[in-house]
């Protein structure tokens, strides 16, 4: 269904991209610190589905809507800005104390919680979807035919790399943040950082509409 060797350069540059940090991997070392081991993977989990979404919507050509609609392409961005935000909101407004409240002290719904909002994050940045478009196609051979279904096979095969990279940077993170969250002003800190990062991240979305 491939070109075995576009395939090989697709998979060096995969990891080149998987190991490289990007807004994803900042969101998923918040996650990890703030909430634990478990919300790291959770989060990465979370954006690996939401980039199997882009991947079947760049397969299915969905994607090229933002290039007869460009006002989707700045509403998808504005929403996704916004989101950032409240996140950051509730991170700086967190006074919980370690095990006793917070976003995963709740056990499963915790999890839950984790793994939509990195869902969601990654499904309300526009980018992501722009990328997939200018990506993947790069290493698709169309004289062997079934294009979608080589975007397909390239874009999973990008989804499950940069799940255990990120899956595995989540759960460091997570360990590292049990490790020095041992105290509620230790805690309180952590919320002010993961609060930076959705701010930062949120602007980063808004200031950069190209």
């Amino acid at each position: 269904m491939v070109d075995m060797s576009l395939y090989a350069a697709f998979l060096v540059a995969a990891f080149a991209l998987c190991v490289t940090p990007g807004p994803d991997m900042m969101f998923i070392v918040a996650m990890g610190g703030r909430g634990g081991p478990a919300a790291g993977v959770m989060a990465a989990f979370g954006v690996a589905c939401a980039m199997l979404v882009h991947t079947v919507a760049a397969a299915l050509g969905l994607s090229a809507l933002f290039n007869t609609l460009p006002t989707l392409y700045h509403v998808l961005r504005w929403v996704g800005a916004a989101y950032l935000l409240w996140l950051a909101v509730k991170a700086f407004r967190d006074r919980s104390v370690p095990g006793q409240g917070g976003d995963t002290a709740d056990g499963g719904a915790g999890m839950r919680r984790a793994f939509w909002q990195g869902a969601v994050t990654n499904l309300l940045n526009p980018k992501v979807i722009l990328f997939n478009v200018a990506f993947l196609p790069q290493f698709v051979n169309p004289s062997l035919g079934h294009v979608p279904g080589q975007l397909l096979l390239l874009g999973t095969t990008l989804v499950v790399m940069g799940f255990v990279w990120d899956g595995g940077v989540g759960l460091l993170s997570g360990r590292l943040g049990d490790v020095i969250r041992r105290s509620a002003r230790v805690n309180r800190w952590m919320n002010i950082v993961s609060g930076t990062v959705f701010t930062g991240l949120a602007v980063r979305l808004a200031a950069s509409p190209k």
